[in-house]
């Protein structure tokens, strides 16, 4: 019995088992692209009287959220103006939970957030990182609660390059960063509540902030029907509705881990009759591919329409993401005999080449029955492994209700095909058929185009199972080893060695071609020497080596860089003492500062997964930093920040890193020396030294790499 007919049925949100909760909420409304969201959150915040609280996977305090300009008294850039409203109001607080992002996604994001929104704000606006879950996974709700009478939930962060109006032009002036780059059209969704509803999302926010480590937050606010600081931008698509909150929380720290979203999404598709409706950033979860593939091959199941990107951002999303994503692709088509999957993205005119507009939002409609907008995209680590809220909303045989979801729908596929929602409707209604609908809609410049992910056998044969690229759990290290480097290619010492043959082979082509060509005469070593020499002359230059040490230190250069420099300019003995000399100076600097500012603040800036070194470190002493400093697990500097902010012993962390640098430093330096020497003067001794040389590093790489693996076949229980 289709799903309209089916009011007498059992419900389909159960709390307990695919939500949270179902609140009642006076008002509902959905809000489609950036410039509709940024301005009418903007209105909320500013007409707040008691708390702002916010929770997102990135926030940028420089974010414009009316870049034509708000025109409402406060400033423009997001942190100035929740500053100045905090400010403002003494009875009002806010605070603003981001995901701890490492250190790695520093260069894409705001530096030092802490500073721009905590150190530098009201005292009554607080922000805080969220480092509380597992290894390798991310805090990713994406919720505004304002005064706990209205709340947003969807897929947008109040960051950079979110931005756009729904017409999408390609050459938008105002969709451009603070630095004034251009970015590309975004299209994302969001939903907000008032009511009930709005007060159980701020009792959300307040468990994820106390369980962040933040300050007790503000109480919830009193029910005050007087006040109301919906946004008079948006309209209440819905009013009088039972709004179901699910979630997704991994299991961490004796918590029980939640995966409401999951079985949500599971129920809702082995319930659909008619149709299927995805638009979503991500199609990589192997059970949404289950499900579909088990309503796909049955005679009476819906129609799958998918809404997304042709290709993900960046090649090395492209190269672990697009591969799952292709794969499942292939799977669904082997599963649909009846043709009743399709995968669209919506195109642009002016876009260059095979571009489309970039989908993030993550959107569930079924059978104009059912309605889920939130943060949770179709992958395997938002179903189970990151933290995500959704809302969902059923209709339950009302009218009103099936007419919004179904609107909802109509609203966002015209906005594809660039036609009315009125006309999708009529074209769904003529041909009872979703696809069918779509094709007969599709032929302007500005359309949703059939695609198919690019597979190639090549990157799918080297790219490892979902379980390693998008786990729905904590991650195996000795699982990821084996996936990532299969067995049949794990030759790494053959390979290191080969590899250390051929730059012997070049270096030897170089030296003849030095000797017997006219390339000694475009370039004069012996005059790079002497420059040198005269470096090397100076009163003052063992201090200017430790400055720049020092110096190179605090910006993160790569030590190898820099002793290899000190052996070209000082040679082997005098370029080893001073590359020892400036490296432990380097170390000690740095790891002062970590010693200053202290653990919390080292967490915020390096993340809390690096972080994970500093336990080691504080456990192990002598032997771990000896062994780190042998085998590298992170860049230089910050392993010294990390073992300042541990509390080692300085005594232990500087013998310790004199021992684990100096068969590198001294082995740099030689090598380095006689990569000089051979093209200098190429030669039966020459060639000899450096290939002695040569092997001895060799020889060193196989004693510690069958060191290191006798001690894991050790460590690793039988059977594993």
């Amino acid at each position: 019995m289709p799903r309209d007919e089916a009011h007498g049925a059992a419900p389909l949100l159960r709390p307990g088992r695919n939500c949270w909760r179902i609140e009642h909420a006076a008002r509902m409304g959905f809000l489609i692209d950036g410039a509709a969201y940024f301005r009418a959150v903007r209105e909320a915040m500013r007409a707040a009287r008691h708390s702002i609280l916010i929770l997102s996977w990135d926030i940028d305090s420089r974010t414009m959220l009316v870049p034509e300009g708000a025109n409402d008294g406060y400033p423009e850039p997001l942190g100035d103006f929740l500053n100045a409203v905090v400010a403002e109001r003494p009875d009002l607080r806010a605070c603003v939970l981001s995901w701890d992002f490492a250190l790695l996604y520093a260069f894409e994001r705001e530096w030092l957030p802490v500073v721009k929104l905590d150190w530098r704000t009201h005292p009554r606006l607080a922000f805080r990182l969220d480092a509380r879950h597992p290894v390798a996974a991310s805090h990713h709700q994406k919720v505004v609660v304002v005064d706990d009478a209205v709340a947003f939930v969807g897929g947008f962060d109040l960051t950079q390059h979110r931005w756009d109006h729904s017409a999408h032009r390609v050459d938008e002036p105002l969709r451009h960063d603070p630095d004034g780059k251009r970015y590309g059209p975004f299209h994302d969704v969001q939903a907000l509540v008032d009511g009930d509803a709005a007060r159980a999302l701020g009792e959300l926010v307040r468990t994820r902030w106390r369980r962040a480590g933040g300050a007790e937050p503000p109480p919830l606010a009193p029910a005050d029907s007087a006040h109301d600081p919906w946004p008079s931008s948006c309209a209440a698509h819905l009013t009088d509705v039972a709004v179901a909150i699910s979630r997704t929380e991994p299991a961490y720290a004796g918590e029980p881990g939640v995966a409401e979203l999951r079985q949500l999404h599971v129920d809702a598709i082995a319930a659909a009759r008619r149709s299927i409706f995805l638009e979503n950033q991500y199609f990589t979860s192997n059970v949404i591919a289950d499900a579909l593939a088990r309503r796909l091959a049955d005679p009476a199941g819906p129609e799958v329409v998918l809404v997304s990107h042709r290709t993900e951002c960046g090649w090395l999303e492209e190269s672990t993401m697009g591969v799952l994503r292709a794969r499942l692709h292939r799977r669904l088509i082997a599963a649909d005999p009846h043709r009743r999957f399709r995968a669209y993205c919506p195109e642009l005119p002016g876009l260059a080449g095979d571009a489309c507009l970039n989908v993030h939002s993550k959107v569930m409609i079924v059978d104009d029955d059912l309605l889920t907008i939130g943060s949770c995209n179709l992958s395997n680590r938002s179903l189970g492994f990151d933290t995500e809220c959704n809302l969902a909303l059923e209709s339950r045989g009302d009218a009103r209700v099936r007419a919004q979801i179904a609107g909802l729908r109509d609203r966002l596929l015209g906005e594809h095909l660039d036609v009315a929602p009125e006309r999708v409707a009529r074209e769904i209604r003529a041909r009872g058929s979703l696809i069918g609908a779509i094709d007969a809609l599709r032929h302007g410049p500005r359309q949703l185009a059939p695609f198919e992910p690019a597979f190639s056998p090549e990157r799918d044969e080297l790219i490892p199972d979902a379980a390693v690229i998008d786990p729905d759990g904590p991650l195996d290290s000795d699982r990821l080893v084996r996936e990532v480097v299969p067995v049949r290619v794990q030759r790494p010492l053959r390979g290191r060695l080969l590899a250390l043959g051929t730059l012997v082979f070049a270096i030897a082509v170089i030296a003849a071609a030095w000797r017997w060509t006219p390339l000694h005469d475009w370039l004069d070593v012996n005059a790079l020497v002497r420059l040198a020499d005269r470096f090397d002359d100076l009163p003052a230059t063992p201090l200017l080596v430790l400055a720049a040490y020092v110096i190179a230190g605090l910006l993160v250069v790569p030590l190898t860089l820099l002793i290899a420099a000190t052996g070209v300019v000082f040679g082997p003995v005098l370029g080893a003492v001073y590359a020892l000399a400036g490296s432990l100076l380097s170390a000690a600097v740095v790891y002062a500062i970590g010693r200053k500012v202290g653990r919390p603040t080292v967490r915020r800036l390096a993340g809390a997964r690096l972080n994970a070194i500093s336990r080691k470190l504080a456990r192990r002493g002598l032997l771990a930093v000896v062994l780190v400093r042998i085998v590298p697990v992170a860049p230089y500097s910050v392993v010294n920040l990390v073992a300042g902010a541990s509390q080692i012993r300085l005594a232990d962390f500087l013998l310790g890193t004199l021992i684990g640098l100096l068969p590198g430093v001294l082995g740099t330096v030689v090598f380095v020396d006689r990569i000089l020497a051979t093209v200098r003067n190429p030669g039966f001794v020459t060639f000899a030294t450096l290939a002695l040389v040569a092997g001895l590093l060799g020889g060193f790489a196989v004693l510690l790499h069958r060191r290191l693996a006798r001690r894991d076949r050790a460590a690793t229980p039988a059977g594993d």
